[in-house]
């Protein structure tokens, strides 16, 4: 350190020294200023308890008011707005009658305001667990009020999440609901088309096209069968014709008939299973062709027979001839056997011609009934598309609805059961010991800083604004010679004395001070006005 810098100090101690009285004047008001503010400042107690934010066990799904998804501070922001909103703190403030002053003079939503911003603060500390802590001028008040907003948190969390479980499965439930209703209805459409439909289904196309090729071919075979029994009925009619032509000629000639019993027809063995043979070549060709071996056996059977029948008409025209003249004296009609088989060969011919005939305008009509429902099968196939495209989609979100149905029954089971996550006191609020604004130390220590701060700059403002010097150097500064010797104050005995009894009131005025201050500093921290 050079000599400047010592001097520099010097000359700084000197005016201390000087001026100290003004310094510890001010000291002295700063602590009492401090005391007083400290006094005068209300007593503000906050309590603080710790929270801790528990999430379920069970594993939570998409429906539960908190999912894998949701943090901590999410949920606790939720539920802070619910407990800090006007008609939960309003409940608080008219509970514990807080604020009786201001409500008197300010509307109760400024007062909630204040309450809000200046006295509740919610943070999270670490990981799950926040701090919920409540400032006021009551001890006892500041305890219950602060414990009333961490039970708040529990009650509230529990309220929110059961409505919001509640709220989401009767959501769920009318959604689900009207799906139901969209999906019947559709059924229902669908139904009724398939209905009506039915035949002209695509899935029916397949049992459409074999049962009209079955028809068509049923529909061929009958017009075969039809014309085979034309053919035979034709062939009936010229044998009729032929067997009435050859007894004209026989009675023509005067051989006349067998005679028989009026009204009676003669035997028709031979006729019966010639008309047999028949019928049966008729079925026969009806199925097969004339190569088949069964219709060449029974062509031959036949020719047979008929043979044989020529052989006996041979035989009845001469036994008819012998008999003329009876016949015609007793003058009875004579009934053919063969003839009256032949009529009721043709009889069931017509009759199965008229059968056939009907069967197939039975069988055109079904066709055509067939031939219809196939060429209306891809309009079918289109609309069952459009109406099917739909009814998927209904489907498939009433499914997706179904599923959320449980999930959200199962949410709402957990919170009414109290399964689901929620928030637990871990620490709770204690009473105040001492107040948490003003503080005591912070407040005097800023007081006596700034009673040594004025007073130090008052005195080195004293001394830059004197125009005495103080220090040799100065002298020789300002006149520019150089100073041989500096004389000190020479005091008298009359100056030394009040110097001194000036100097005994100065330190009893100051030691009266002192004690002035520390007695009214342990009367009041006695009083409980001042709590270290």
């Amino acid at each position: 350190m050079d000599q400047e810098q010592r001097q520099l100090i010097k000359k700084y101690l000197d005016i201390l020294m000087r001026r100290k009285k003004m310094i510890i004047a001010f000291f002295l008001l700063g602590v009492v200023a401090g005391l007083g503010l400290y006094l005068k400042t209300p007593k503000v107690y906050q309590c603080i308890s710790l929270i801790k934010y528990e999430r379920q066990q069970v594993n939570p799904n998409a429906m539960s008011p908190d999912d894998v998804r949701s943090r901590t501070q999410e949920v606790v922001s939720t539920v802070s707005q619910q407990i800090t909103s006007r008609s939960s703190l309003e409940a608080l403030i008219k509970e514990f009658d807080l604020y009786a002053e201001m409500r008197a003079s300010l509307p109760m939503e400024d007062v909630v305001d204040m309450m809000r911003e200046k006295h509740i603060e919610i943070s999270q500390e670490r990981g799950d667990i926040f701090k919920v802590s409540y400032q006021g001028g009551d001890p006892k008040k500041v305890l219950r009020v602060t414990n009333a907003i961490a039970a708040k948190f529990i009650e509230e969390n529990l309220r929110y999440r059961e409505e919001r479980a509640s709220e989401t499965s009767v959501y769920i439930r009318d959604e689900l609901r009207m799906a139901k209703e969209g999906l019947d209805k559709n059924e229902a459409v669908m139904r009724d088309y398939k209905l009506k439909y039915y035949n002209e289904m695509p899935a029916q196309l397949a049992n459409n096209m074999t049962r009209l090729s079955a028809l068509q071919e049923q529909y061929q075979n009958n017009q075969v069968s039809a014309q085979d029994l034309e053919r035979t009925k034709v062939m009936v009619q010229e044998q009729i014709s032929l067997r009435g032509e050859l007894l004209a000629q026989q009675l023509n000639s005067g051989a006349g008939a067998a005679p028989v019993m009026p009204g009676k027809q003669q035997p028709t063995g031979i006729f019966a299973q010639i008309a047999q043979l028949r019928a049966e070549l008729q079925n026969l060709q009806a199925r097969y062709t004339d190569k088949h071996p069964e219709v060449r056996r029974v062509k031959k059977q036949l020719q047979e027979l008929e043979a044989e029948q020529k052989a006996a008409m041979q035989q009845t025209g001469e036994a008819a001839a012998a008999a003329g003249g009876a016949k015609e004296a007793q003058n009875e009609p004579y009934i053919d056997p063969q003839i009256e088989q032949l009529k009721q060969q043709l009889s069931n011919l017509e009759y199965n011609i008229e059968r056939l005939k009907q069967e197939r305008g039975e069988i055109k009509k079904e066709i055509e009934q067939y031939q219809k429902w196939v060429e209306s099968t891809p309009i079918r196939e289109a609309e069952w598309a459009a109406l099917t495209r739909d009814y998927e989609q209904l489907h498939q979100r009433y499914q997706e609805l179904v599923g959320q149905s449980l999930l959200a029954e199962s949410a709402q089971s957990l919170e009414k059961h109290q399964k689901g996550s929620q928030f637990k006191i871990v620490d709770p609020a204690h009473f105040p010991e001492k107040p948490f604004k003003p503080d005591f130390k912070k407040i005097m220590l800023i007081a006596v800083g700034l009673g040594l701060g004025i007073g130090g700059g008052l005195a080195l403002g004293l001394e830059l604004v004197g125009t005495s010097f103080k220090d040799p150097a100065d002298v020789e500064k300002y006149l520019g010679i150089p100073i041989v010797c500096a004389v000190p104050n020479i005091y008298t005995e009359a100056e030394l004395k009040k110097r001194k009894i000036r100097q005994i009131f100065w330190g009893a005025l100051l030691f009266v001070c002192v004690i002035l201050i520390v007695a009214a500093t342990g009367y009041f921290w006695k009083q409980g006005m001042i709590i270290l």
